[in-house]
């Protein structure tokens, strides 16, 4: 809810509309008892408008309750669930029109069935609990379905992007020098930018750079390197030139304050992928590329090259263009890390767009599938290496096979930690007549799963749990199994 206003409005529209349902009455009903029109009183109980003094008296008397049962903004025992939800930050910071939702829409709808909606909401609370989803982890998701809805492309950034780009003389299509993004960061936006040693500083050591707003600082960790720098400062062209006010000031992520936070730096990174590699030159060359008939890593590295010495960053550009642009439209991108001296992996970031792909993350702790390329990958780097690798995984229990690409390289900021960025499009008659290296020699197929403890591969020798998901399937099944044979004996 945006105010106290709206809050007070949107609970008198919920009592008022309780206490017509209570006498069962239409609002066509309440407008002949009342004498005030039916459009009117649909305002009042969307939470649109707040009668006066004299109206209230009116529904009050007509409705046979008191004034006071309908001014209160305390709830009874069947409505007590709207005051937290109402208050929450899901509809103080969570702008549902993103998502084509009304919010006096989903509140009529809530209100229709409040026993059983309070009952679905404690349902949610109880599994976000037992899973440990925090506000952190749910606003991201919520960005996640954003970026899904719109298959993570925004035309409108693309074309502020050009805009920028020719008010400023500046060629996408060539390498931007960290410099020119410098110089108009302090000439045009007034920025003050110095390169710190944050290692004086503990935990900051870890920390790219730091904005102070008020001072329209940004101070750079002194380790970062050039492409590193460079996308920094392409994310800051972007938070001024979108005019983003609400953002975060550390890069990378410590804490956020809203979910506009996190909206608006996804916008502003979205802004510096885009300034930074060309979309015509990207559908140009990745189409060339698919046209090969051998799968050679060398040439996929030769790929990212083209464009930039960040291969994290090429990966997500193309989430941005397959499917807006080349029509590979079931795709996911992940990017998994390895600490250093650990055999954790964890899924940092993840991306599935036109439905929900196999391999996804999880809270439970549970190990992800050491078949899949990317954590090969990571398990086979050296040091100050970058190595990429693909193969076709299938997912037995899924029935679908997906091409996977994958980079891997060192992470200089996370204490010897490594990471792989990878790219799954799903293998169908579309994407198979697009990718001519599909059936290359040279491209394995290994059967995968998802995690260790839901996977049903035989005498895997690189399984790191027992499927226990699975063996208590087979159980559940084995009972339904002896319970049908008793019922026949009997």
């Amino acid at each position: 809810m945006n105010s106290d206003s709206d809050f007070i409005k949107t609970v008198f529209g919920l009592k008022l509309k309780q206490q017509r349902q209570k006498k069962n009455w239409s609002l066509q009903d309440l407008a002949l008892k009342t004498g005030l029109s039916k459009s009117y009183l649909n305002e009042i109980e969307n939470g649109k408008k707040y009668p006066k003094h004299d109206k209230i008296i009116q529904l009050s008397e007509s409705l046979n309750c008191t004034f006071d049962d309908l001014v209160s903004t305390k709830l009874d025992k069947s409505l007590a669930p709207f005051n937290e939800i109402l208050q929450s930050d899901f509809f103080k910071e969570i702008p549902l029109d993103l998502f084509g939702i009304n919010k006096n829409n989903l509140i009529s709808i809530i209100s229709d069935a409040p026993k059983k909606v309070t009952a679905f909401i404690n349902a949610l609370i109880e599994i976000s609990q037992n899973y440990n989803l925090g506000k952190e982890r749910f606003y991201f998701a919520v960005l996640r379905s954003f970026q899904e809805l719109n298959d993570n492309y925004f035309p409108e950034i693309e074309d502020k992007v050009l805009q920028f780009a020719q008010e400023n003389q500046l060629k996408i299509n060539t390498n931007l020098q960290t410099d020119i993004l410098e110089k108009i960061l302090t000439e045009r936006f007034n920025y003050t930018i110095q390169s710190e040693d944050f290692e004086q500083y503990g935990t900051l050591d870890n920390l790219r750079s730091l904005f102070m707003p008020e001072k329209k600082l940004l101070l750079l960790n002194k380790k970062l390197e050039q492409d590193q720098k460079t996308f920094i400062f392409a994310k800051e062209i972007g938070f001024n030139v979108l005019e983003l006010k609400n953002r975060p000031n550390t890069y990378s992520w410590l804490d956020f304050g809203s979910f506009e936070e996190i909206l608006n730096n996804f916008y502003a990174s979205y802004f510096a992928g885009a300034l930074l590699i060309s979309k015509e030159k990207t559908i140009e060359e990745t189409s060339e590329f698919f046209l090969q008939n051998d799968w050679k890593p060398t040439n996929f590295e030769d790929l990212i090259k083209k464009f930039t010495h960040s291969p994290e960053t090429f990966y997500y550009r193309l989430t941005n263009i397959l499917s807006s642009e080349l029509g590979i439209k079931d795709l996911f991108y992940l990017c998994l890390v390895k600490k250093k001296n650990s055999d954790k992996i964890q899924i940092l970031k993840e991306l599935h767009l036109n439905h929900q792909q196999a391999p996804h993350a999880n809270a439970t702790n549970e190990h992800y599938c050491r078949r899949w390329i990317a954590i090969k990958n990571l398990h086979e780097l050296t040091e100050n290496e970058t190595l990429t690798d693909a193969q076709i995984s299938h997912y037995k229990d899924q029935g679908v096979s997906y091409l996977v690409i994958s980079t891997s390289q060192k992470n200089p900021f996370s204490d010897g930690s490594n990471r792989s960025y990878c790219l799954g499009i799903l293998l169908n008659s579309q994407t198979i007549k697009k990718i001519n290296f599909i059936k290359s020699e040279t491209l394995k197929t290994i059967n995968v799963g998802v995690t260790c403890e839901s996977c049903s591969i035989a005498d895997c020798e690189v399984r790191q749990s027992p499927p226990i998901r699975l063996e208590k399937e087979y159980f559940n099944s084995g009972m339904k199994n002896a319970i049908e044979k008793i019922r026949k004996d009997f």
